[in-house]
């Protein structure tokens, strides 16, 4: 179950998709904006944040300029929200559709990235709880998936405070400074699936 009793909120019915929702104190999140761009590539090559991740060293400041530019299609569901701590961004999340099969429609992945500085403040929780509630409440998502290195303890604890479970141990999954490195899947399910209203009586 989600640890937050907020209600409900889409990201996708505000203006453009540009407007910030206002988390907690001088903590906001919102879409990518194209000036963002250089702050992002920062942060994803920060050597607290890039070996957690799939990414590699020295990130492409023009190449996260351009993904941003481009209007988001929102009817493919994907949602990439930033996190800033004032002016600050201190995280970045994204839900992604896993690929063109029709038959994994209902399934999407999940991935998520904070600035070291930020850890235990809350940005994590934010920016899953704003992703879970996209999935659950807007777009119907049975399943989201995730990967995880073993031995990132953290991000775990976070993950199964918001309903993900262990599925699978991939063995010498991707290399990562030099060395080949396990890690987890995980994924959850919607923990209350849509239903059709009954009719009055």
């Amino acid at each position: 179950m989600q640890p937050s009793t907020n209600p409900p909120r889409s990201l996708d019915d505000r203006p453009s998709g540009r407007s910030a929702v206002r988390i907690a104190e001088g903590l906001t999140l919102r879409r990518p904006r194209a000036e963002d761009a250089r702050a992002h590539a920062e942060l994803m090559g920060h050597p607290g944040v890039q070996p957690s991740l799939l990414q590699t060293p020295y990130p492409s400041e023009q190449a996260w300029q351009e993904r941003f530019s481009k209007v988001p299609d929102t009817n493919s569901g994907e949602l990439v929200l930033l996190a800033f701590h004032g002016e600050r961004l201190v995280g970045s999340a994204g839900l992604h559709p896993v690929g063109p099969q029709v038959r994994r429609r209902h399934a999407m992945m999940l991935g998520i990235g904070v600035h070291p500085e930020a850890h235990g403040r809350g940005v994590g929780s934010a920016l899953m709880d704003a992703l879970t509630r996209q999935a659950d409440d807007w777009l119907g998502v049975l399943r989201i998936e995730l990967t995880v290195f073993a031995d990132n303890a953290r991000a775990i604890r976070l993950y199964e405070r918001f309903g993900f479970e262990h599925e699978g141990r991939l063995r010498g999954y991707a290399l990562r400074d030099g060395r080949y490195v396990d890690a987890f899947t995980m994924a959850r399910l919607h923990p209350q699936p849509p239903v059709i209203e009954s009719a009055a009586a």
